[in-house]
């Protein structure tokens, strides 16, 4: 009796102490994702929701993987942050080449030679001297100057998993070496460079050096090395330590962008073979898992289950923040900063969130310094104005939370199959079909309904910020809209419908023989896969009488059908590789289509006139005379309706107040080294945000004590009255 009682009265004298405990561990930190070591650091918080595959330049070419690799790796050339259009800029080279033009006779022409009589261009780049790489062992050298890990094992990599595992790291100065050698690692036959095929066309020698390695590859063991040093490649020239040139066919301008991007990014010899030791595979000792670069961050942390981190590369060459941007960018605070040392945040913590939801949640409590904006959270973000603009709502203004929004250089589209018997063809009666059906598919209507409005009806192959492309009525596609009241105004119904009519199906039957038009959708899980899409769709073919049948597959699938050309309809998109209209027109060159030669013209469309204005185009530089030609060819593809021009998508991004120099931007990615973090703000708006709520704890408190005192007193009652009966 006496444990039993003394028990008893231990709980109810230990309950206020556990209390108080509890409530004194709920301190402003209680819910910190974040171990305390890095309260007050000066590091940025994001999340990412796909696993990067790739971190090697030569393979990576996806938005997942750009995000690591262009803070890492410097190509010769980068874009301005702030300037728009986007205006390319030195990065390691001391300046943007000029390319010289020559004749098939080896003479020089003058730069604004026609493209017909170029026969080859040269770009000559020099880079800056003093560059040096990250800290890595691959550059480790003995007292003698030998690499120290030039002749490892399985056996002598025992005890090494990471790339951090080895002892001693080295670096060296950057060369023009470097840039060659990776252009090589381009046509190397184990790596499958998505690019390799295009730049073979382009790249003098490129791909004859295929062909060889290739050959060589074949009798090399499957973790052997090959020396890419030993294989001349003609079109590229070493002319001293810091300058190399690249001989390119024809005249092709846009050689330009490509220098700005992580596939002509350099990589050194000593990695490739440091990487290419037996038993490195094996642990993800490899490029694609750890990069060795020259720019302002190095990856300290590869774990993209769970999660990656940038660390500042002690390195790093240096670079200043822009001093002139766009009108505006003054006003919006994006030139304080100019003149100022770059990078300026130390690491990047980049977690994986598999759920939007909690990303979202961890946004709000200023755990991660910038989000995007899902369905799920788009009306608790942002508000339609009355005007149509969007505009914070006050729970995001109360927090001081700032709002970006560009109009992406993409877009998605419905195709047509110009072989199919249908509704292909350039005849009159085929492209009054394709012209109603464009008339009758109202984008608005689905940016608003499926989009939350981020959206940009597309008037023709080109997005904003592109070179030919147009606002306002000079810009429209006549074919669809009309110019009214100083706006663009979906032409009606009615008109498609006689647009129907005159191409032989009036109210969706055959004019001739009574029989309903039957039209054929073929799509794959997701995207426009998704029913209420698909249903809204099919309404929108159902009002022109045509009957819409979806044909739902798998990705492999959709895609065979592509090829073999045996879709009558089909959505899909395109973002930019670069900023240029060459990008986006030539989707619907002759000589790209699908089924003739395996191209991106997804539609099989060709037109002689079209095809031979792009010839001329595609090559040019952009001014006056340029603008002129893609006006035409904009006509005509408006005219002929090969696609119906769906939408450019609108990116909305959120950032805390405390995060500075944001800009959105499509096809600059090495943005990192610009944006600014306010630390202190960041912890006393944290703390603020999530102060824990105590008077439940203590409620639940007095609760437990209510229940607990009349129970001990009823207790201790009864405890005596059974002790004084038995005395």
């Amino acid at each position: 009796m006496f444990s039993s009682r003394r028990s008893l009265r231990f709980s109810s004298f230990l309950a206020l102490p556990a209390l108080a405990l509890l409530l004194a561990a709920c301190g402003s930190e209680w819910n910190d994702p974040y171990p305390a070591e890095q309260r007050g650091q000066n590091i940025l918080y994001s999340a990412f929701t796909e696993r990067p595959k790739h971190l090697d330049p030569a393979q990576s070419y996806t938005e997942d993987e750009i995000t690591f690799t262009a803070q890492i790796y410097e190509p010769p050339l980068q874009y301005h942050y702030l300037k728009r259009p986007y205006t390319l800029i030195p990065a390691t080279a001391t300046a943007v080449p000029v390319a010289r033009l020559y004749d098939a006779e080896g003479r020089e022409l003058p730069a604004d030679a026609p493209a017909d009589r170029v026969d080859h261009s040269v770009y000559e780049i020099r880079i800056k001297p003093g560059i040096r790489y990250q800290p890595h062992p691959a550059f480790a050298v003995d007292a003698g100057g030998a690499p120290r890990y030039a002749d490892l094992d399985r056996a002598r990599l025992a005890g090494i998993d990471t790339l951090s595992d080895f002892a001693e790291t080295g670096s060296r100065e950057l060369s023009a070496d470097d840039y060659i050698y990776q252009i090589k690692r381009l046509a190397h036959p184990r790596l499958h460079s998505p690019i390799f095929g295009m730049m073979a066309e382009r790249i003098v020698g490129l791909k004859e050096l295929g062909a060889t390695l290739a050959a060589a590859a074949k009798d090399l063991p499957q973790d052997g090395w090959l020396d890419l040093d030993r294989y001349p490649l003609a079109g590229v020239e070493r002319v001293d330590a810091h300058t190399w040139r690249v001989t390119v066919r024809g005249k092709y301008p846009q050689f330009l962008y490509w220098l700005a991007m992580p596939f002509f990014a350099p990589i050194p010899r000593e990695a490739d073979r440091f990487y290419s030791q037996p038993g490195m595979a094996e642990k993800n000792l490899t490029l694609d898992w750890y990069p060795v670069g020259t720019g302002p961050y190095l990856l300290a942390e590869n774990n993209p289950n769970s999660r990656m981190v940038l660390a500042r590369n002690p390195n790093f060459h240096g670079e200043t923040y822009p001093c002139e941007g766009e009108p505006g960018d003054a006003a919006a605070g994006l030139l304080a900063d100019c003149g100022k040392p770059l990078p300026f945040i130390e690491r990047a913590i980049f977690t994986r969130e598999k759920e939007s939801v909690p990303y979202w949640n961890k946004f709000l409590q200023g755990y991660y310094d910038a989000s995007g904006i899902s369905s799920d959270s788009f009306d608790q973000a942002v508000r339609l104005a009355t005007g149509g603009d969007v505009q914070l709502t006050d729970e995001m203004l109360d927090k001081g939370i700032k709002l970006l929004t560009s109009v992406r250089a993409s877009i998605f589209y419905m195709g047509f199959n110009m072989v199919d018997p249908v509704v292909g063809g350039l005849s009159e009666p085929a492209r009054k079909l394709r012209q109603a059906i464009s008339i009758a598919i109202d984008q608005e209507e689905f940016i608003s309904i499926f989009m939350n409005g981020r959206g940009v009806p597309a008037m023709g192959p080109l997005p904003p910020g592109i070179f030919g492309y147009e606002d306002g009525e000079a810009g429209i596609n006549p074919v669809v809209y009309r110019w009214r009241d100083g706006k663009e105004r979906r032409r009606p119904l009615a008109e498609a419908q006689q647009l129907l009519a005159e191409a032989g199906w009036p109210n969706g039957r055959n004019a001739r023989t009574g029989e309903p038009l039957v039209l054929y959708l073929d799509t794959t899980g997701g995207g426009m896969g998704d029913k209420s899409r698909l249903d809204w769709l099919t309404r929108q073919f159902a009002g022109l009488g045509i009957q819409l049948v979806v044909r739902s597959t798998d990705f492999n699938r959709f895609q065979e059908k592509l090829r073999k050309s045996s879709a009558q309809l089909y959505y899909i998109g395109w973002n930019a590789d670069y900023p240029d209209p060459e990008n986006f027109l030539f989707l619907l060159h002759g000589a790209e289509a699908k089924v003739k030669s395996g191209g991106e013209n997804y539609a099989n469309y060709q037109n002689a006139e079209y095809d031979r204005l792009f010839r001329e185009v595609k090559d040019m530089d952009s001014g006056p005379e340029r603008l002129v030609l893609i006006r035409r060819m904009l006509d005509i593809v408006r005219n002929d309706a090969p696609w119906v021009f769906g939408f450019h998508p609108k990116t909305y991004t959120l950032g805390h107040a405390w995060l500075a120099n944001r800009k959105p931007t499509d096809v600059g990615n090495n943005i990192l080294k610009y944006q600014r973090i306010d630390v202190p703000r960041r912890e006393r708006l944290r703390e603020e945000w999530n102060r824990p709520l105590l008077w439940p704890l203590a409620a639940g408190g007095a609760a437990l004590l209510a229940l607990l005192v009349p129970a001990v007193v009823g207790y201790r009652r009864r405890e005596r009255s059974a002790a004084l009966e038995k005395s």
